[in-house]
């Protein structure tokens, strides 16, 4: 079809939390939406297509091969043009390491490596008519390395070395790609996180910090902020301050980080031995006395979809 006369973003991961949010801010910019996720597109949608953007929905999962060519074509043949891509497809499995297995690396690769890698590759040609812009939403956990979170913060590393090689290639077609690193937010996501081992106490301490104010950040904020530094073509944004101070002590001083991880991490459930599969964190109910911290990002939760999903447990 013809090319829309409006800017066009491509979101992934855009059902709920971060994803729905950046998708909004593109909107309230002027851009018409191609938004993608496994599920739960309904409310995102509704709530987009109320500011005022074409809203185009396709569900996805960013893992399998064939889904980033689906993508792009999609944006060709429902609006012509393609402004922005918004990398920001994420799973995120907590627990021990032994209690860890093989398929939750494959998972965290499938999504937060390749589901950045091919949508780029394969958006580049589209991109490069309109000097477009790619967004890849990584982690403080790529600066930072973070106990109990090790096929994560495996992805997230191997999604910042590509994200940042490609802005130098990309770079001479016109394009350019910013590293989105966000310390912890208020998004509610913690309940849809993966968790094994001892459920309930990983799921406590993962929810309790996501809810901290001096810890973590407004998710609408950091919406805003990772939007404007994409469509100025900053190569990096690293939200809170805390994450700014990990990251820069880390790289001053690895040695003595690493050894404070490691006594943070003796502070964690221990593993329990377990073979079973991971499970939405949702299932492991928190303590009522808990539930009175975690306040912030319950009502995050509730505001930014993330109850699209059957819920079998706990909240």
């Amino acid at each position: 079809m013809p090319p829309s006369d409006r800017p066009v973003a491509l979101v992934t991961g855009a059902s709920r939390g971060l994803g729905f949010l950046l998708a909004r801010e593109l909107a309230d910019r002027g851009h018409d939406l191609l938004l993608s996720a496994r599920d739960g597109l309904g409310p995102a949608r509704a709530d987009l297509a109320a500011r005022g953007a074409r809203v185009v929905t396709h569900e996805a999962d960013v893992g399998r091969p064939e889904s980033a060519a689906e993508l792009v074509a999609l944006a060709e043949r429902e609006f012509g043009r393609l402004d922005v891509l918004v990398a920001n497809a994420g799973v995120i499995q907590v627990g021990p390491q032994p209690d860890l297995r093989d398929d939750d690396y494959v998972q965290a690769m499938d999504v937060m490596f390749w589901g950045l890698a091919r949508p780029a590759l394969a958006a580049l040609p589209l991109l490069a008519r309109t000097g477009g812009r790619i967004l890849a939403v990584t982690s403080i956990g790529r600066k930072l390395p973070a106990p109990h979170l090790l096929p994560y913060g495996a992805a997230k590393h191997a999604a910042v070395g590509f994200a940042e090689g490609l802005r130098l290639e990309a770079g001479r077609r016109g394009v350019s790609v910013t590293v989105g690193v966000p310390g912890l937010m208020r998004t509610g996501s913690t309940r849809n996180a993966l968790i094994t081992g001892d459920a309930v106490a990983a799921r406590a301490w993962f929810t309790v910090g996501a809810s901290v104010p001096l810890l973590s950040i407004d998710a609408e904020r950091a919406a805003r902020r990772l939007v404007r530094a994409t469509l100025r073509g900053t190569p990096e944004i690293i939200l809170t301050p805390l994450a700014h101070l990990g990251s820069r002590v880390h790289a001053l001083a690895p040695s003595t980080t690493l050894r404070l991880l490691t006594a943070v991490e003796r502070l964690l459930p221990a593993p329990t031995g377990t073979d079973a599969p991971a499970r939405p964190a949702h299932t492991a109910p928190l303590p009522a006395w808990l539930r009175k911290l975690t306040g912030l990002d319950r009502a995050a939760a509730q505001r930014w979809h993330e109850y699209t999903d059957p819920a079998p447990g706990g909240r």
